[in-house]
């Protein structure tokens, strides 16, 4: 499968391990940085490129939120652990549903980006808690230079897995993507409840928030991690 993940804004709150670890599945183990987990807000927009079919008007480009964090498998494998995706399209979600596994929710969405600005709005529809919202802008500052990105940069954002647990069991996805681009951001409208439909707690302190204009991705087929290894 290929895609671009465009016009994107990362929004990172630190928590307690324990109190991530509680809501993910066997095999899985939260990593941490600086002893701190993380859970990030990340709307973006979606751009799908179907096999043999390209891109399809209306069809393949869609808004999408992400409430994820950060974990280890059982096979030592890292990657990123999805509580939610909320996505504007029903066939994406039903798909991605079916095929992976993964917690998409079907949401009413927008996304509108300026040269320093991005607002980003989702009201869920289902499953889940219908009606839960999300609505974010930001203020797109000056690109960070590669060489000032630091080691929790990275942490955050390098990720070349996806995990998600079906069958009673953990199964994985490579992602491939090139680096990021990243600017500086700040919040200037948060109000969001995806993070506590997700059974976490509403997050504290000040965010991290970067924004980029994207990347070009390819996601494999899923593959079966042992629970032991």
């Amino acid at each position: 499968m290929q895609m671009g993940w465009e016009q994107l804004t990362f929004v990172h709150w630190a928590y307690d391990p324990a109190e991530v670890q509680r809501h993910l599945p066997p095999g899985l183990t939260v990593q941490t940085f600086d002893g701190r987990a993380w859970i990030s807000l990340v709307p973006f927009v979606m751009r799908v490129q179907f096999p043999l079919l390209g891109v399809l008007p209306w069809l393949s480009v869609f808004p999408e939120t992400n409430v994820r964090t950060y974990v280890t498998a059982a096979d030592g494998t890292e990657g990123i652990w999805f509580f939610s995706l909320d996505a504007a399209r029903l066939a994406a979600v039903l798909a991605a549903r079916a095929g992976y596994r993964l917690p998409y929710m079907w949401s009413k969405m927008s996304v509108e980006v300026g040269d320093d600005r991005a607002e980003y709005h989702c009201v869920r529809r289902w499953p889940g808690r219908r009606g839960a919202l999300s609505d974010v802008s930001v203020s797109i500052g000056e690109k960070i230079p590669p060489e000032a990105l630091d080691e929790r940069d990275h942490f955050l954002s390098a990720r070349w897995r996806l995990y998600s647990h079906m069958f009673g069991s953990s199964w994985g996805a490579r992602a491939l993507h090139e680096p990021w681009t990243v600017h500086r951001a700040s919040l200037e409208r948060y109000d969001d409840q995806l993070i506590t439909a997700a059974g976490l707690r509403a997050p504290t302190g000040e965010p991290i928030v970067q924004y980029s204009p994207g990347v070009h991705v390819r996601v494999s087929l899923p593959y079966r991690i042992p629970l032991r290894t």
